[in-house]
């Protein structure tokens, strides 16, 4: 095929011309900037042979999948070899995704927040190994030696020994991020520190709190924006709600589901309420100066951004999950057959992204998707490094859908009613006022045939359906400012509840089990 850099060194003047018209021309110049000559040709040759086989292989893949629109580039050394758009950005339009189409990014952002971190050791603003308490004297996890031995590096290693995911569900209730990172001094560790890998965000939050009070900074946005974009010149690639929707160029998200995929509004609050855990809204070409620094160890168009020995403590291994796949700080190490590569998967409600390197062959590969991250990103990017390394075929979409086919089958069986269903019990004695040390003051009510527990703190409601007897689901009510992200979430309860009987033979407490596991008590308030 035509090398992706060479077509729009011909084409960037008419591009221009009409971007400029849309608001969108600062896209063009990061591509134009790239300096070809530093690009192995033999691995450029491999990218360009690879082009027609992964096409073909998207392509099946989206189908299969039923991705509304995907995005595709691969960087080479300094070039970007190949970009190209597949599909449309909506299900309900018709206009097609190109390599500027802008894309939530989900947590691949991540790497972001571990680079600014980088840089804020360049500057001694902090060390890797110091105390997080020392820095934010607030931070508490409810065991008080591993809050006192908690270290920087610790926040992006996954290996806290707190739950996976722990409290990320107060953000569908509209907590803000003070609730989230207090919430955490509430949450039982379910493995030793520093052991077992289990993924959170909330700790990425304590980390963007700690990296802007150091810098001087109003958030970690701000921090973001002076040391990584505006020295890259990303200036289309933002982090709030208002910003994707403003761009003329941008996909809308859309929720999986194996029966075909539903388009969903954006949320004005997740992913942007998780900062640097997820927050950046980016492109094809907007990414690619962010893969040449890194496949350049930290030095941009010959300037310096962030040293080499501190970036490369963010690929640094920090906790094993199996014999070839590490976790580092906000990149994951898979060790193929025929080298490494070092990547991240970013996941949001309707948005799924890959981001790669082999940092080696100076190979980059950026995936961005306006669907569901059920998995397709994620093999058609290790798919891509699999043939670029000479590793053994593998057909990751096949494996990947094989497996969240039977994902969602076992969800849809796991909350099915039984047959022999029993009544529930009479709501009367259930109803009142409850609290619970993380969501706050709520009160339960009736309303209709189900009971509503409405959250003080924010307002949301959780609505709890009869299922058997005295055990009910639950999902968020879709009233109020809620509505929206009721629509996102979809039909599927979040979990069940069931009341727990005190000692007096009372129903005092209320206990929500979430689909992965975690448990949350509202007891009965009598203030």
């Amino acid at each position: 095929m035509t090398r992706y850099l060479e077509t729009r060194r011909r084409t960037s003047r008419l591009a221009i011309g009409r971007a400029l018209l849309f608001g969108i021309a600062a896209t063009f110049p990061a591509a134009t900037a790239l300096h070809a000559a530093e690009a192995d040709p033999e691995t450029v040759a491999a990218v360009e042979a690879l082009a027609p086989d992964l096409e073909a292989y998207v392509e099946a893949g989206m189908k299969d999948f039923d991705v509304p629109g995907t995005a595709i580039g691969i960087v080479v050394g300094d070039e970007l070899v190949y970009a190209r758009g597949f599909g449309v950005r909506a299900r309900s339009g018709e206009s097609a995704v190109d390599p500027a189409t802008i894309f939530q990014i989900g947590s691949t952002t991540k790497a972001f927040l571990a680079t600014t971190m980088a840089i804020a050791v360049d500057r001694d603003l902090f060390q890797w190994d110091d105390k997080v308490v020392d820095l934010l004297p607030d931070f508490q996890l409810l065991d008080p030696w591993v809050t006192r031995e908690f270290r920087m590096f610790d926040l992006l290693a996954q290996r806290s020994g707190l739950p996976p995911y722990a409290n990320d569900d107060l953000a569908s209730f509209g907590y803000d991020e003070d609730a989230k990172i207090h919430s955490l001094r509430y949450v039982a560790p379910v493995s030793s520190f520093r052991t077992t890998f289990a993924y959170t965000n909330i700790t990425h939050l304590i980390a963007g709190r700690i990296v802007a009070s150091v810098e001087g900074a109003a958030d970690w946005y701000a921090v973001l924006q002076k040391d990584i974009l505006d020295p890259l010149g990303m200036d289309q690639t933002t982090y709030t709600a208002d910003a994707i929707e403003a761009a003329p160029n941008h996909a809308n998200g859309h929720r999986y589901h194996p029966d075909g995929v539903t388009e969903i509004p954006f949320d004005q609050l997740f992913p942007y309420d998780f900062g640097g855990a997820g927050a950046i809204n980016s492109s094809v070409e907007q990414l690619v100066p962010w893969l040449r620094l890194l496949l350049n160890d930290g030095a941009f168009d010959g300037e310096e951004i962030v040293s080499p020995h501190n970036l490369a403590a963010t690929w640094m291994a920090r906790v094993a999950l199996n014999d070839a796949v590490t976790y580092a700080n906000g990149w994951i190490n898979l060790a193929n057959p025929n080298g490494t590569v070092t990547w991240h998967n970013g996941g949001t409600d309707g948005f799924g992204a890959f981001v790669g390197l082999d940092r080696v062959r100076k190979i980059g590969v950026v995936v961005l998707t306006n669907q569901t991250n059920v998995g397709f990103p994620d093999a058609v990017g290790l798919w891509t490094f699999d043939r670029l390394q000479g590793n053994p075929d593998v057909d990751h979409v096949a494996n990947m859908l094989e497996r969240q086919v039977a994902t969602y089958a076992a969800q849809d069986e796991t909350f099915a009613k039984p047959d022999d269903a029993q009544p529930p019990p009479a709501f009367g004695p259930l109803v009142g006022e409850f609290a619970s040390p993380v969501f706050g003051k709520a009160t339960l009510s009736q309303a209709d045939d189900d009971l509503l527990l409405r959250l003080a703190e924010t307002g949301a409601g959780i609505q709890l359906s009869p299922w058997d007897g005295g055990v009910f689901t639950f999902r968020l009510a879709a009233d109020g400012d809620f509505a929206a992200m009721a629509e996102i979430l979809g039909p599927t309860p979040r979990g069940f509840a069931a009341f727990v009987t005190g000692a007096d033979g009372q129903p005092d407490t209320l206990r929500l089990t979430f689909g992965d596991g975690q448990a949350y008590d509202f007891s009965r308030d009598e203030d």
